[in-house]
């Protein structure tokens, strides 16, 4: 009996040594259980209030799927009325839009303008000038005829011009031109090729040459530059060289420079289509036609005051 009771106790004593520690004390059977994290806590803002997340800005998903954005929401279609319908004439208002749609797309224009319509108070003859152009046609392609002549009260006109041109835009600033010129005093006809265009700083110029049934050659160059003071006052130089290749007696022209033109004119617009303006003209001959005009008991030079207006339709 005693050796079955020390059996027992031999067994028993490591079983019990597994559940304490070092010095003596119980261990626990089983470890206890990992502290659960704690979520951080949500931002605030500086009145105590929670401020949204970025999870916050999503919609809901089914479980396992990926939030989604937020779909913008679609704009208005676009109005199909016209306002300015409500104040003017429909019927004038589409015509302006249907101009403003074909603008640069071929649209058929026109314009007639007067460059110089001025009367010269001189101390003989009082003096007068025209100088005027008109147009029909596109952008690229136009139909010009352009005028210019002076005379004198009492005397009739003294000098006319006619040309018929057809002009071709060749770049963005500059125009082609060919035709035919038509003086009527003296009479003679000339076939003309020219250019215009628009130099830096919006300086006017334009240049041709004149081939007559006789021959004779002839050259223009001119040049205007509008200064706006105001947005209504103008002040405008202006230029105009005339050449020969050769003298021409009948004309009374010199070879080389034959005459000279420059002019100052301040305008004021009443409108953009009309100003009336005063200024200044001086006109000077050269070489042989200077010598003509002295043959002729003239001066060759000449000053005037100038008024007149500037219109165009």
């Amino acid at each position: 009996m005693k050796a079955a009771l020390l059996l027992i106790s031999l067994l028993a004593a490591p079983a019990a040594a597994q559940t304490m520690d070092h010095t003596g004390h119980a261990m626990p059977a089983t470890p206890p259980p990992a502290a659960t994290p704690q979520a951080a806590p949500a931002p605030m803002d500086h009145e105590g209030h929670a401020m949204p997340t970025p999870a916050d800005t999503l919609e809901q998903s089914p479980a396992g799927a990926p939030p989604v954005a937020e779909q913008p929401t679609p704009p208005p279609s676009a109005p199909n009325d016209h306002a300015a319908d409500r104040y003017y004439d429909p019927a004038a208002m589409g015509r302006a839009r249907g101009v403003l749609r074909s603008e640069h797309g071929g649209a058929t224009m026109s314009k007639v303008m007067a460059n110089l319509f001025e009367y010269r108070p001189q101390s003989g003859a009082d003096g007068y000038r025209w100088d005027g152009e008109a147009w029909f046609g596109g952008d690229i392609n136009r139909l010009v005829v352009k005028t210019e002549g002076e005379g004198a009260s009492g005397e009739g006109v003294e000098a006319a011009e006619l040309q018929l041109l057809y002009s071709r835009a060749v770049t963005r600033y500059s125009d082609l031109q060919v035709g035919l010129r038509q003086d009527f005093k003296p009479g003679r006809t000339y076939v003309s090729l020219g250019v215009e265009t628009l130099l830096p700083y919006w300086i006017e110029t334009q240049g041709a040459l004149f081939l007559s049934d006789k021959g004779d050659l002839l050259g223009r160059v001119e040049g205007a530059y509008d200064l706006r003071l105001t947005q209504r006052w103008i002040l405008q130089p202006r230029a105009e060289l005339n050449f020969a290749a050769q003298d021409m007696p009948r004309t009374r022209t010199g070879s080389g420079l034959s005459t000279a033109e420059l002019g100052l004119r301040l305008r004021y617009e009443l409108r953009r289509e009309f100003g009336p303006y005063v200024g200044v003209s001086y006109e000077r001959s050269y070489g042989r036609t200077a010598d003509y005009a002295r043959a002729a008991g003239r001066g060759v030079d000449d000053a005037s005051l100038v008024v007149g207006i500037r219109a165009w339709f």
